[in-house]
């Protein structure tokens, strides 16, 4: 019992920092801040602010699933923390690349849509950071 709760516990000080950096990294793609966007959003009436605060969230939610959903496999897949860590880093990258191949391919301007409040543009980067987490999380073995 001992050894699952120790075991639990590392791999939970291994899992958070990885969260948190990898929200500080997917924060850092983008040309505007998102937490600042957010708390605007749910600070003001102005329907402007608020879409581009549901914008936002979405596609930074988006990212932070699909990132968890690759910790989580790696988590049940890893041989050891070093591994968890090498493909909890692995997984931060590949959502990166992924955002910035949408961005570049994308006929429209991804970032001045998002943080314009084109919800939908949002929406559709989320799904597209979950579905590549899930993919990724498949392909670890």
């Amino acid at each position: 019992m001992y050894t699952s709760l120790i075991n639990f516990s590392l791999y939970l000080l291994v899992s958070i920092p990885l969260m948190i950096f990898g929200i500080l990294m997917f924060t850092r793609t983008t040309s505007y801040n998102d937490f600042a966007m957010i708390n605007a959003g749910s600070n003001t009436h102005d329907p402007g602010q608020v879409d581009a605060a549901i914008a936002v969230a979405c596609d930074l939610g988006g990212k932070i699933i699909g990132l968890s959903t690759v910790l989580a496999s790696a988590i049940f897949h890893s041989a050891n923390l070093l591994d968890l860590t090498i493909w909890g880093l692995v997984g931060i990258l590949f959502e990166i690349i992924i955002f910035c191949f949408f961005r570049l391919l994308s006929p429209i301007k991804v970032t001045a849509e998002i943080s314009g409040g084109n919800i939908a543009v949002g929406i559709f980067s989320a799904v597209l950071s979950i579905s590549s987490g899930l993919l990724m999380a498949a392909l670890i073995s």
